[in-house]
């Protein structure tokens, strides 16, 4: 998405070796034209898939994955990194280690949001080593869910999580992949969409 991968350029900063910092326009201040850019790409690449929900992780992916679900007209559901007082029905549970907070953290979802009815899609704005992914398809199978693809808005293209999602047969769809963030400098390698 050649958008998103100006924005990259422009606005994104290199913190070392595996470290983007996006934090102006998609981790902590959020662009919502882009945002609703790239759900509507992310729609347009999964409509003929028979979506019925979006699922995300809170925070980043929020955004992203509401504006696909918008576009989809279909419910966004996003997994809970602690439990809220007031999520006191049965949940799903899934373990995600996070590379970039290096803590392992419960993630979940009301049972009653997901169902052997729906076929989801799941969107994320990384893909590193792919446990956040992973830990929403666990959620996805316990409630019988289908996965019918992945929907990332940055793809670290030199870590393995690619690999490890389309090794479990699904779909991934990534709008920036980059290749390297070598000696401050942002590498790319060609996007999926």
């Amino acid at each position: 998405m050649k958008e998103l991968r100006e924005r990259i350029e422009a606005d994104g900063h290199v913190l070392g070796e595996g470290v983007l910092k996006v934090d102006s326009f998609v981790t902590h201040q959020v662009d919502p034209v882009l945002m609703e850019q790239i759900g509507r790409v992310f729609a347009k690449v999964f409509a003929e898939a028979k979506i019925t929900k979006v699922v995300t992780i809170e925070a980043s992916g929020i955004a992203p994955a509401l504006y696909a679900a918008q576009y989809l007209q279909v419910p966004m559901v996003f997994a809970r990194k602690s439990k809220s007082l007031t999520m006191n029905e049965e949940l799903l549970t899934a373990e995600v280690y996070s590379f970039t907070k290096q803590v392992t953290s419960t993630i979940s979802i009301s049972r009653k949001f997901l169902s052997a009815e729906d076929n989801v899609l799941i969107v994320d704005d990384f893909l590193a080593n792919g446990q956040a992914a992973k830990g929403l398809i666990e959620l996805c199978r316990q409630a019988g869910a289908h996965v019918e693809g992945i929907g990332i808005v940055i793809e670290k293209s030199f870590q393995d999580g690619r690999e490890l999602l389309e090794a479990m047969g699904l779909k991934v769809v990534s709008l920036a992949r980059i290749k390297s963030l070598s000696e401050g400098k942002v590498e790319f390698l060609e996007e999926d969409a």
